[in-house]
């Protein structure tokens, strides 16, 4: 008998669905078939079940931060089970060890962290097994027995078992000794007592927000002018902008007048009409990186929420694998496509649309490229079309995306003809561009969202003549940059080699697709948020003071430049693909985080963080404290006691509770009056409005009380 290892519930549901099967408990059983003669148990992951333990368990000593026990280098790596998971590890260990189970298939995503969650569970399970690899983009029946009746030798995938344990040994290393020394050598500068954590992705991230926000601070809007002209041709009227060498604007009033002056009612000529045809192809198939950019700029779905819903849309069987970085599909896949076309035409919204196309794609290598296609094609529709009424609202909207750009691919291009007017007054020229769509194509299935065409300008030709009256002067203010949004950080994540100086780092970037990968970089910007580092205003993406404070300090390391992160995802991949060993890789990581080590406390002493020192808020006192006396402060997560050290205090209030933010203004109330103002949408089983009081203020506790029934809650 077979025991299947899937990552997840819904995927084992998926994987078990082209058999007969029963749910017994906390595992599937397959019954006996042709697929599986003696029939099969699937059990499955919840994610990571395992993680790398803390630095204190592999070494009680390092339990207290201190500089003088830095580096920490551990000569092996312990796990420990998460302990939420450990329920579920129990659950798949009592299936991997039963002993009618003589075969183990590795079922979990076809990626590299799918790899290391099931083969580290197996590892972590003591079995000893034979194995094999489950390797499928699809979960639909059809995709599914296919991939079954193919199973892969288990050495095949070993190397991105290698590659992903690599890169949690190195995160490891990396992330536990720059977050525990920039740390202690930030509060050292007497700045926010807060933890400062870094990683090889997430501080290169930030180190772009937070250089976009210095750029927008710093940016001094200054005045332009340009001049306009109306121009009349026998009753043919169009607007030209006045156009030198450099471009349209002038810096100074007067240089704009005089031209004014000079053209203002007088002769106009017609030097030139041009007049071009351009055809816009269909955009590609859709990357992870992609989708989540297109639909947080449509609907503010945040990356996380995106890859979340293609996730349930996957695991439903209705579109293919969402974590990958590829726009491309196999031929394979491509040979397919007629049939998702028909399937697609029997849904309302895509009746007309899928059913109208003629177009085959499959020699088209825009789409069908497979030197382009790694691990992952694109995300596509399958053959197994859902009923539209029983997907949410959410998975409906990302559904459509997904199904119209397939459905665009099979459509010609959208012709636009562009114009453009030299129009001449004397020795001055004027330019006039419009643009008209006359053949929609695939912008039938897709509508963008910018400006279709420009106002329409008259028949008019070359030599003709005629009058420029009036010609105004407009006055305009050069702006600063803008946050990135969402999903224009994704995006910077991926291109980010575009704008690297140096080269051949930027060649680097490139092929590794970026800072970070498809499936990881909407968890990047989430962990900022989690760690306060940014927070999310109209939409966009700001830097909070902590954010400063920690770029402030790594700036000039690697740890600050996309650099030390895609020459590290380069020698993963050369790990993924055989070509390198772990253990070489593991070892320049050990010295890597020596000398970040010993680099942050050399240049920690021209470090000048004075300004942190006046904006921090711990030296402001709110109120007394509740238990004895002292100062209660701001410490950056919480409100605490000024004399924790001093008289051991541990009075806290958390700065969250149930989804809202406790400000300075009600934790003064409550220390002066011992009740706050109402405090709208605390988040519990149903969302509610409360006061926060003391429920024991001798020991510093609180509880809620309510607006109209005065029923106290204990928090």
């Amino acid at each position: 008998m077979q025991a299947i290892v899937a990552e997840k519930a819904l995927q084992a549901q998926a994987l078990a669905a082209p058999f007969k099967h029963s749910k017994k408990g906390t595992h599937i059983e397959i019954a006996p078939c042709e697929m599986f003669p003696q029939g099969a148990l699937m059990t499955w992951c919840s994610g990571h079940l395992f993680e790398i333990a803390e630095p204190h368990v592999m070494d009680a000593s390092l339990k207290k931060w201190r500089l003088e026990t830095l580096p920490m280098i551990p000569d092996s790596f312990k796990y420990k089970v998460i302990p939420s998971k450990a329920s579920r590890f129990k659950a798949v260990k009592a299936v991997l060890t039963d002993p009618r189970v003589n075969e183990i298939i590795a079922a979990g995503d076809p990626a590299r962290e799918g790899e290391l969650i099931v083969r580290l569970v197996i590892r972590m399970s003591g079995v000893k097994k034979p194995m094999r690899r489950l390797w499928v983009n699809s979960l639909t029946p059809k995709a599914v027995e296919k991939a079954f009746q193919n199973l892969l030798r288990i050495e095949s995938t070993q190397p991105l078992y290698f590659e992903a344990m690599a890169r949690s040994y190195a995160d490891w290393l990396i992330g536990m000794n720059a977050s525990r020394v920039y740390t202690l050598l930030i509060q050292s500068k007497g700045v926010e007592r807060s933890v400062y954590s870094v990683g090889r992705v997430q501080t290169p991230t930030l180190a772009m927000i937070v250089n976009r926000e210095r750029e927008i601070q710093e940016f001094v809007s200054k005045p332009f002018f340009e001049v306009v002209a109306t121009f009349n041709m026998d009753g043919k009227i169009y607007e030209g902008k006045y156009t030198m060498e450099n471009g349209t604007r002038f810096d100074k009033k007067e240089d704009a007048v005089a031209i004014q002056e000079a053209t203002n009612g007088k002769e106009a000529l017609i030097a030139e009409v041009k007049i071009e045809r351009k055809h816009v192809q269909p955009p590609a198939f859709h990357s992870l990186s992609t989708l989540q950019a297109l639909a947080n700029k449509r609907f503010k779905f945040s990356p996380k929420k995106t890859l979340e819903v293609t996730q349930s849309l996957y695991e439903k069987s209705y579109v293919t694998y969402p974590r990958t970085d590829s726009n491309h599909v196999t031929k394979g896949e491509a040979e397919a496509f007629p049939d998702i076309m028909k399937r697609l035409a029997t849904l309302e919204p895509y009746e007309e649309l899928a059913g109208k196309t003629t177009r085959s794609i499959l020699s088209d290598k825009r789409y069908v490229n497979e030197k382009l296609v790694s691990d992952h094609y694109a995300i596509i529709p399958t053959e197994k079309i859902p009923p539209l009424n029983r997907l949410s609202n959410d998975e409906q909207k990302i559904y459509d995306i997904i199904a119209r750009s397939l459905i665009a691919a099979h459509y010609g291009p959208a012709i636009f003809s562009h114009t453009s007017i030299q129009t001449n007054v004397s020795e001055h020229k004027f330019m006039t561009k419009g643009k008209q769509l006359l053949t929609p194509g695939w912008r039938t299935v897709i509508f963008d969202d910018q400006k279709e065409e420009d106002a329409l300008l008259p028949d008019v030709k070359e030599k003709e003549q005629g009058v420029a009256n009036p010609v105004k002067v407009t006055e305009g203010k050069t702006t600063p940059p803008k946050r990135f949004t969402e999903g224009e950080l994704i995006t910077a994540m991926k291109n980010v080699g575009q704008s690297v100086e140096d080269k051949e780092v930027g060649k680097v970037l490139k092929a590794v697709s970026g800072l970070g990968e498809e499936s990881t970089r909407s968890n990047v910007i989430e962990r900022l948020k989690q760690l306060d580092y940014i927070e999310i205003i109209q939409h966009r993406v700001a830097p909070c003071q902590k954010a400063f404070i920690l770029i402030d300090a790594v700036k000039d390391t690697l740890l600050a430049s996309p650099e030390l992160t895609g020459r590290w995802e380069q020698r993963l991949k050369e790990i993924g693909q055989g070509e390198a060993p772990p253990k070489n890789f593991i070892d320049q990581s050990k010295k890597l985080a020596e000398k970040l080590v010993q680099d942050a406390i050399q240049q920690s002493a021209s470090w000048d963080m004075t300004q942190y020192k006046a904006a921090v808020k711990a030296d402001q006192q709110l109120g007394p404290c509740p238990i004895c006396g002292a100062g209660v402060v701001d410490k950056g997560r919480i409100y605490g006691c000024s004399a924790y050290k001093t008289a051991s205090c541990k009075f806290i209030l958390t700065k969250k509770l149930l989804g809202k933010s406790l400000s300075e203004t009600n934790v003064k109330k409550l220390l002066d009056k011992g009740k706050t103002n109402l405090i709208k949408g605390f988040k519990g089983k149903k969302t509610f409005d409360a006061y926060i009081v003391w429920q024991d203020k001798r020991e510093g506790s609180i509880q809620f009380e309510f607006k109209r029934k005065r029923e106290r809650v204990k928090k």
